[in-house]
């Protein structure tokens, strides 16, 4: 089957927050729906059958087992427009894009949404399984005494709940305290993490400042733009915060150097050009392919290092070398995951015993790294990141009118997510 380009048409999400704040009694589901019905809006979707649409969680409960159907189900969208649920840890908003866009491009769909929601302020909090097996027996059996006999075995212990949390299962250990053995690994100085956040704040507050997000971002519960970037930051604010995971003397990660926990959604409307010319989308940004990767990290690989695999595959098949963009759209799940990701990359050794290259890949010119700010600046809903990325890059593409741009991820578990898009 000849397959055809894809488009990224257009893109919204709401401000991002930090979560048990603003959107405290939001729900995931509403807070994705929002998201939904106003690119729907914006889009000029009502009632329009769409060929898909792929959206996915990560803090996600039960209740919640049909979310893309659901969302749908919630706008002005046709009912008969299919919606499916799908989750790859930091990666979910990217790896929806790329599975639309596949479909658009084998000629399955002419056109569809992708996105993400997060929001830790909906936690799906569980009970202890002792609880839930004895909540269960209840339910099945009949007589009354069989009902007074499992109540009566109920002891206090059965009611402690268990919270989710960002923590490796395979480890035990949290995101950041991997990312803390990374950055000591590759000798990621505590000034360079600051550094580069400083950046993400004032390169985010410029593009608020320039109108940048104006059309990116809708106005939701009575607010217009994210709540996390700090405009007046400097490096003598964020060199006073103290280690967030490594509490001794040699811990470098902290709250200011490190994404925060953060309510948000995203969603990106991808087309084929015939589809676009029919009903006069535009065409902001071709979506030209990407490659996920894992690490084995149980075994002392890096958790976050995934994505230099992932890239170094995307550039041979895509006969690119790391210098042919105009932008870099790296995922700061913290500062330092990005800094040993750059020095990966210009490691001789590294790239030739990880990345199977005779040369390294080299390094790239940082006045092209997420020069709208970045996730330690924006924030990070965690499924909601990548189409944020996606929608953001498409614009700064449309507006150059040439070029192209790289986006990398890295995900809990070891994995990473990453894509190359091109100006139309």
């Amino acid at each position: 089957m000849k397959t055809r380009p894809v488009y990224v048409a257009g893109s919204l999400r709401t401000p991002f927050v930090k979560s048990m704040t603003t959107y405290i009694d939001v729900s995931t589901q509403d807070l994705m729906t929002a998201t939904l019905q106003a690119l729907t809006t914006t889009m000029k979707l009502d009632g329009k059958i769409l060929g898909d649409v792929a959206l996915g969680a990560i803090m996600n409960n039960s209740m919640n087992w049909n979310l893309a159907r659901e969302c749908v189900l919630g706008t002005t969208l046709d009912p008969h427009t299919p919606g499916y649920s799908l989750q790859r840890a930091c990666g979910t908003g990217l790896e929806a894009t790329l599975q639309i866009a596949l479909k658009i491009s084998n000629h399955q769909i002419e056109c569809g949404i992708a996105g993400g929601v997060d929001t830790n302020s909906d936690l799906p909090v569980m009970f202890q399984r002792s609880f839930v097996k004895k909540i269960l027996a209840f339910r099945q059996v009949k007589s009354l005494w069989h009902k007074i006999k499992i109540l009566a075995s109920l002891r206090p212990s059965d009611f402690k709940p268990i919270y989710p949390a960002v923590v490796e299962p395979r480890t035990h250990l949290s995101m950041g305290e991997h990312c803390e053995k990374m950055v000591k690994e590759w000798k990621i100085s505590r000034t360079a993490q600051d550094e580069l956040a400083l950046k993400s704040h004032q390169h985010a507050a410029a593009a608020y400042q320039e109108g940048f997000f104006d059309d990116l971002v809708f106005e939701y519960h009575g607010i217009k733009r994210d709540g996390i970037v700090r405009s007046d930051t400097t490096l003598e604010k964020l060199a006073r915060l103290k280690p967030a995971f490594d509490h001794t003397d040699q811990g470098t990660l902290t709250a200011g150097n490190s994404s925060p926990l953060t309510d948000g959604s995203a969603a990106v409307f991808l087309t084929s050009e015939e589809h676009a010319k029919q009903f006069q989308y535009p065409l902001l940004a071709r979506f030209v392919d990407a490659e996920v990767a894992a690490v084995d990290f149980v075994h002392g690989e890096g958790l976050l290092m995934a994505p230099t695999i992932a890239v170094s595959k995307l550039l041979k098949r895509n006969n690119l070398t790391l210098q042919d963009f105009d932008f870099y759209e790296i995922h700061e799940a913290f500062t330092g995951q990005v800094l040993c990701t750059l020095k990966a990359w210009e490691s001789p050794d590294y790239c030739k015993k990880v990345l199977n290259r005779d040369a390294p890949l080299g390094s790239i010119d940082l006045s092209k790294l997420n020069i709208k700010g970045g996730s330690v600046a924006l924030g990070h809903p965690f499924a909601a990141t990548g189409a944020r990325i996606v929608g953001s890059l498409a614009k700064m593409l449309h507006q150059k009118e040439k070029g192209r741009g790289l986006i990398s991820i890295c995900t809990a578990g070891g994995m990473g997510v990453t894509a190359i898009l091109e100006a139309v």
